[in-house]
């Protein structure tokens, strides 16, 4: 099998490395890669914005399926131009992946589907949005209605900060907030039907004690020793199946990994948004962790056959941490260069946001390394992760010194 990858982040990275543990997988090609891509896999060098470049590099080195990463190719019609060119893609429509490109669409679906969600209003104007923060009251949740990159969700006490954050957007979502842990669960679908992967907890703030701006992810782990019994099951009958079978009767057919974010909260299980591709950084721990090799699932789904799929998971923990360039989120400093990356026995280091320059590495993003950490438990492989990365040297870099901690202390206490 010849799968091209599309993307260059470390859930790419992550993405080919599991792939290439495929024994039917013959040629790994990724589009446009990185430099910890390249030792892996073959990089091409094009504009992925461009369906029909992309299209042409997959005719060219006869591709028999295509995995599309990041949100934008999909938001852009990426899989809708693979299919119309009798490629495979395990990826949303452009219409489909309207469940992330649009916070107000997918509401919408949640609404018809009966999926359990905050209460919320849709807003075009100054008046409406002030409406709805003082209906909801603090803390406020406003999400700009488009993609965002990771930058068009506020949590904030602060009533003006919201406000002003809303009026960016010429049309947001402003919902109750949901209280209780946040957790990750994935499905992977063919359209019909969807397979649920195992929960992950991601952590969005800058700063230790989930203090700081939001991010686009410090961390994550798996699996969660805290977390109900049942929750993928309810999961999938509450959340995945509904939202699958709504978008089936819409004519617009989900297949591809339908990302729940949800929140467990006093009044049950609630889903906070919907991803249409695989997370950062949840993919760096789920996968490290999946038995079932992944391009033949990957095909299965984007050819309609899931149908009795299970998957097959290995009972270790794994504990990703996340090295950021000096000010991120909001300035990060990249061009510094990187050294120490000495990964030990059970543990990945998946670059985000890398450059090769003369030879060396450089940070070219703000997110710049996960460094990935297995062991039997969470404090072993909490301890292999942040073996790794504490000898990594990067000018002015941080990260989080308390991914998983509580629930590895927890996790030894039972």
């Amino acid at each position: 099998m010849r799968v091209l990858l599309i993307g260059a982040g470390g859930r790419e990275h992550a993405l080919a490395a599991a792939l290439n543990r495929d024994p039917q997988l013959e040629e790994l090609h990724v589009a446009p890669g990185n430099p910890g891509i390249a030792a892996i896999a073959l990089c091409h060098q094009i504009n992925v914005d461009d369906n029909n470049a992309v299209i042409e590099l997959a005719k060219k080195l006869l591709i028999d399926l295509i995995v599309v990463g990041p949100e934008k190719p999909l938001a852009n019609g990426l899989a809708d131009a693979s299919r119309a060119a009798g490629i495979p893609c395990f990826g949303p429509s452009k219409a489909a992946a309207q469940l992330e490109a649009s916070k107000d669409f997918a509401k919408q679906v949640m609404r018809d589907a009966g999926v359990p969600t905050a209460k919320f209003f849709t807003c075009t104007t100054k008046a409406e949005i002030e409406k709805a923060l003082d209906t909801f009251g603090a803390p406020y949740v406003v999400k700009h209605d488009g993609l965002a990159a990771g930058k068009g969700v506020v949590v904030t006490d602060d009533r003006e900060f919201a406000l002003e954050h809303a009026l960016q957007s010429s049309q947001v979502v402003i919902e109750e907030f949901l209280d209780g842990p946040e957790v990750s669960l994935f499905g992977i679908s063919d359209g019909h039907n969807i397979v649920a992967m195992q929960p992950a907890q991601d952590f969005k703030r800058a700063l230790d004690g989930d203090l700081g701006p939001n991010t686009g992810g410090m961390g994550a782990y798996s699996p969660l020793p805290w977390a109900p019994d049942q929750i993928i099951e309810e999961t999938l009958t509450k959340v995945l199946n509904p939202t699958i079978r709504e978008m089936e009767a819409r004519g617009t057919p989900f297949i591809g990994l339908l990302y729940a974010g949800l929140a467990l909260t006093n009044k049950g299980t609630k889903v906070i948004e919907f991803n249409a591709r695989f997370g950062d950084p949840e993919t760096e721990v789920l996968l490290p962790r999946l038995k079932t090799p992944l391009a033949q699932l990957l095909l299965k789904a984007a050819t309609g056959n899931l149908k009795g799929e299970t998957l097959d998971w290995s009972d270790d923990s794994a504990v990703t941490v996340v090295l950021a360039s000096k000010g991120y989120p909001a300035n990060p400093v990249v061009g510094e260069p990187i050294m120490g990356i000495a990964p030990v026995d059970g543990s990945q280091v998946f670059h985000a946001g890398t450059t090769l320059r003369d030879g060396i590495l450089h940070s070219s993003g703000g997110r710049v390394l996960a460094v990935t950490g297995i062991g039997a438990d969470l404090t072993e492989a909490r301890n292999k992760a942040y073996r790794v990365i504490s000898a990594i040297t990067l000018l002015g870099s941080h990260y989080r010194s308390d991914i998983a901690l509580n629930a590895s202390v927890a996790e030894k206490g039972n």
